[in-house]
Parts: structure tokens; sequence; C-alpha cells
């Protein structure tokens, strides 16, 4: 087998969760029958996996994202994930299976490109992979970052504590030697490097915890406060089926409305979740987040009546 970017060899590992996992129990046979059929990842069109190779993306599976693929003699050989009910519950591994799984039936499904839409991740691609293998090795980045309200960018070195995506956008929280933890937009990453400089992660520090009681990745660590909205009777599902925030409780519904309560930091994109769905949603508390609501509103009036 040719050598493998740091892409490529993350895709490859995501493939092979995604086979097990769909398959449940799997041959290394038929392990072997999916690779070769997949054009995408398998550009040398081999007949199989090379053994050392195979058992080298398991351990690299370990490692990187806790999944642990095991060979059951008792069903002949076949291949399974450890249990696999926790790829069920959602997290990082759940996302990362789901959405490879789509990418590479997609480069497998050629006649059918054009009907399948997607949204594009634009910092993904170039800076996760070395971010990810950063974080594994407790390896310091360098990294010229041109952030968006600053005039030129400047080169730092950052410890890489997590990553998370929202609305299309990769973000990196990380600590400089000249700030506290800060989150950073892969987008606005010039040039980045893994150096040979390691680091101490925080033994107390959780990622989930960190960004538990906010939207988006704004204003974490700051105290939360208790909102409460009202929501047209038509819109309330749309809320129901896709909660803005983990804390989402309804507390009232009517014909006309419905009532639902967080608890959460009315950060940027909070409000800017609300703002999206227009008079269907009005802040009933707290009055401070109203009154913002309310001079946001009247502003954009203003530019309207001119």
């Amino acid at each position: 087998m040719a050598k493998q970017s740091s892409a490529q060899l993350f895709r490859s590992y995501v493939w092979l969760v995604d086979t097990i996992y769909t398959a449940g129990h799997i041959t290394r046979a038929e392990i072997n029958h999916k690779w070769a059929q997949n054009y995408s990842l398998n550009s040398l069109h081999e007949s199989a996996i090379p053994e050392r190779t195979f058992h080298n993306w398991i351990w690299a599976i370990q490692d990187l994202f806790q999944i642990n693929i095991e060979c059951s003699r008792k069903l002949g050989g076949a291949y399974y994930i450890e249990d696999a009910e926790d790829l069920e519950r959602g997290g990082v591994r759940q996302w990362l299976i789901n959405t490879f799984a789509v990418n590479n039936l997609i480069n497998e499904s050629h006649h059918l490109k054009r009907q399948i839409l997607f949204e594009k991740i634009p910092s993904g691609q170039r800076f996760l992979t070395p971010i990810i293998e950063a974080m594994r090795d407790k390896m310091l980045l360098k990294m010229t970052y041109h952030g968006y309200h600053k005039n030129h960018s400047s080169t730092f070195m950052v410890k890489p504590y997590c990553v998370k995506v929202y609305r299309q956008r990769w973000y990196m929280l990380a600590q400089s030697e000249k700030t506290d933890m800060t989150v950073y937009a892969l987008d606005r990453i010039e040039d980045l490097a893994v150096t040979d400089i390691t680091y101490k992660m925080p033994v107390d520090f959780n990622p989930e915890e960190y960004f538990y009681s906010i939207v988006g990745v704004s204003d974490a660590g700051k105290k939360p406060k208790f909102v409460t909205i009202r929501v047209n009777s038509w819109q309330a599902n749309y809320f129901r089926s896709l909660p803005l925030h983990h804390s989402q409780e309804e507390t009232e519904c009517t014909d006309e409305y419905s009532i639902f309560k967080y608890y959460l930091v009315p950060n940027y994109e909070f409000k800017q979740e609300l703002r999206s769905h227009g008079s269907a949603v009005q802040v009933l508390e707290p009055q401070k987040l109203a009154d913002e609501m309310k001079m946001e509103s009247e502003e954009i009036t203003k530019l309207y009546n001119k």
C-alpha cells in the first residue's frame, strides 16, 4: 500500500469504523471486498488491505476515537465494534461516522452527485487533521492567525484543547502564553504547524462542561440565566424537533403559542438563533434580553425606513 496523507488516513479510519458498524459483524474477506470497491480511498485498486496496515488502522482508531474493534472467534473471525451502542448516543464519534459515511457514499455514487446537496465546511479540510494529531500527542501548535477584527495576522504558539463545529465552521479552543483559553475559527488560520514541544492538558478540564451553558462558541464560562420565550404555534414544532439548547423545556402549550424556557448564557449565537425566526418568537424574560432584542429590531426597522 502506498503511503497515505494524514487526511487520507483519517478518512480510511472512519471508513473502517463505518463499514464494521454498519455490518454489525463482518469478516476480513468481506472488509477486503468492500475495500476493493472503494475507488475514492483505494486509488491503487488494491484487492485487500495489507495485514500490517489493517492492524495499524485498528490501533489508530482506538487511540484517536476510543473505539475498540474486536475479532470474534465464535463468529468465524468476524470483526465487530465493542460497545457499539455507545455510538448511538451521539457525540463526536457518531458525528464522524455519519459525516464520513455520507461522504464515502457520495464519492462511490458518482451518478448521484448532482442530486445530493450539502453544506460545505470551508475550514475543516486543511487544518482539522493536524490539530487532532496535536491534541492526541499533546504537542504545541505554531499558528499564524488573522482574526476578523484585526488589521494584520500574528504568529504564536498554542495548546489545542478541543475542536467544535458550529454553523459550517470549525473552531479550536486553545491557550497561548499571552491569553487565557480562546476560541479560534479554523478558516481564519493562515498557517499551522505541529511542533515537537509537548504540553500538559489540565487534569480538571472538560470540553463538554466548558461549552455546556452556551449555544455556539462565544461567552463560555459566563454565568447562565433563565430565559423564557414565546413561540407561535406554527413554529413551535420546529423547536420541539430541533431544540436550540439542551436545557430547553416546554412549559406551556396552547392553540396559539408555546412557552419555552432555557438555562444558558444568552450570547450572540443564541440571539441570532432567536432572530432567525423573526416575529414568530418573543423574549419574555429576562427583561434585559427582551430590551436588547427590541432595540436591535428597531435598528433594523430604521434601515428599511430610510
